[in-house]
């Protein structure tokens, strides 16, 4: 049962990791898109994930 709230915590802290980029870099017109591939891979991740993702963005646009 622990294992599940670890994942689930984890989940969590991923989505409000991206929606605080997204609050954040709206001036720079630079949103991640929150869904279940970039919550996931910043859940796996953490904030190393979402350093790589926001590079990704910045190299593909």
């Amino acid at each position: 049962m622990s294992k599940i709230f670890k994942i689930l915590r984890k989940i969590l802290v991923g989505a409000f990791l991206i929606y605080g980029y997204n609050v954040l870099a709206q001036p720079l017109n630079l949103p991640i898109p929150l869904n279940f591939f970039t919550i996931g891979y910043v859940a796996i991740f953490g904030v190393t994930g979402l350093i790589s993702l926001i590079i990704v963005l910045i190299y593909a646009f």
